[in-house]
């Protein structure tokens, strides 16, 4: 291990990472420290922890590898690198913890070293090997019935063959008083950018009309009315000029859709023009309103005046009557992303979905802040495109184009 100079705090990098086999199922957990000037891997850690959910297992395997951290120097400055951006926003401040199982680890998370010394950052999975092998080696363990042991891991082969990045005083920046630091690239998107291979693109299909569509009313999720409305005759004839376009365009190689019934029969359209299966997400469905649901936005405002005016002014604000507010399904939305971007990588997938996911997706690609939500506008049966590379980045290629339907 490099020796960090006189009087400079000891730095680590932790990778971690879990999974399930079932979500819930029989999971395990895998976390890494290693010298961030070069890459040396000083403590492994992996355990079965019998079954669990993916989130659960992510925070067991942060939680292992913070305090194995801690074991080597209790006064170290961390950085967690996971692909999991469930633990990265939630651990960051940026997402509230809800479930049940997951704050008290996110609180025992928090504790193992003061806030100011630990940083967080999501790394696509290619960057996370050695932590997904020996969380992998565990469930395999606990498969035969057995513990994960140390001296049969052959998780050191995903070592990377160059050093991982730094980190500094009391804040991350690549670099330590003293010391060169470590190169930190910025791969770009466009002209400039590396070799990347095929990105997964998701081509983001908002469904056609509905009789609540031009009247302008809430037409959420229905998990408070009931309500899960067809397309209109005048949704039905959207549907099938976007799928022409569609097909036109030949690029689209799988179709996912929200459970609701107007994407389903949006997608259906666009399945049966291009011979392919429609494949049902539920983290791509609309907002629950609440009990706002069929009401048009000045009935709300008459109604609820308080209530709508609060939900305006911040993502963490529910609707009426039991709603989402967008920051929950923002990682609902968020979840279902990773998961799409995990079963179809490298391909180009039709998500036939509603006006608040879409904008989640754009918004979450440009890393835009929640609010940026309300000041985005999208038409029924609008295409958006949004490509997502290797190195984690992602571009916005398309928005709200309605060509096909004039």
């Amino acid at each position: 291990m490099t020796e960090a100079p006189a009087g400079a705090p000891a730095t680590f990098v932790v990778e971690a990472d879990g999974g399930s086999r079932g979500n819930p199922g029989p999971a395990g957990y895998g976390a890494v420290v290693r010298d961030p000037r070069t890459g040396e891997t000083l403590v492994e850690a992996a355990e079965f922890i019998g079954v669990a959910t993916n989130n659960v297992a992510e925070y067991r395997g942060l939680i292992a590898g913070l305090r194995a951290a801690k074991e080597l120097d209790e006064e170290a400055l961390i950085q967690v690198r996971t692909d999991s951006r469930l633990v990265v926003e939630q651990m960051s401040g940026r997402w509230r913890i809800k479930h049940p199982d997951i704050k008290p680890l996110a609180a025992e998370a928090a504790t193992v070293f003061p806030s100011g010394r630990v940083s967080y950052e999501w790394v696509p999975r290619e960057r996370n090997q050695h932590a997904d092998r020996l969380a992998n080696e565990a469930m395999d363990a606990g498969r035969r019935g057995e513990q994960w042991d140390a001296s049969a891991s052959t998780a050191e082969l995903d070592r990377p063959g160059s050093p991982v990045y730094g980190v500094v005083g009391g804040a991350v920046d690549g670099t330590v008083t003293g010391t060169p630091p470590a190169p930190v690239v910025t791969p770009a998107v466009g002209w400039g950018a590396a070799d990347l291979g095929a990105p997964t693109t998701f081509v983001l299909l908002r469904h056609g009309e509905t009789a609540l569509t031009p009247e302008k009313r809430f037409s959420g999720s229905g998990a408070a009315s009931g309500a899960d409305p067809e397309l209109s005759a005048t949704g039905r004839g959207q549907a099938e000029r976007a799928a022409a376009a569609l097909a036109g365009r030949g690029t689209v190689q799988e179709i996912v859709s929200s459970p609701l019934r107007r994407c389903r029969e949006t997608a259906a359209a666009v399945a049966a023009r291009l011979g392919l299966t429609v494949h049902v997400e539920d983290g791509v469905r609309e907002t629950d309103f609440g009990a706002w649901e069929g009401l048009t936005f000045a009935e709300v405002r008459e109604r609820y005046a308080d209530d709508l005016t609060a939900w305006l002014g911040s993502a963490d604000v529910a609707p009426t009557g039991g709603g989402e507010s967008f920051a929950e399904v923002g990682e609902r939305v968020e979840a279902a992303r990773v998961r799409l971007l995990e079963r179809y990588r490298g391909r180009t997938v039709l998500v036939v979905t509603h006006v608040t996911p879409v904008k989640t997706l754009v918004q979450l690609a440009l890393g835009a802040p929640q609010r940026s939500l309300f000041r985005m506008e999208l038409s029924p049966a609008a295409v958006s495109e949004v490509a997502y590379y290797a190195d984690g980045n992602a571009s916005l290629r398309l928005f709200n184009d309605t060509s096909h339907l004039r």
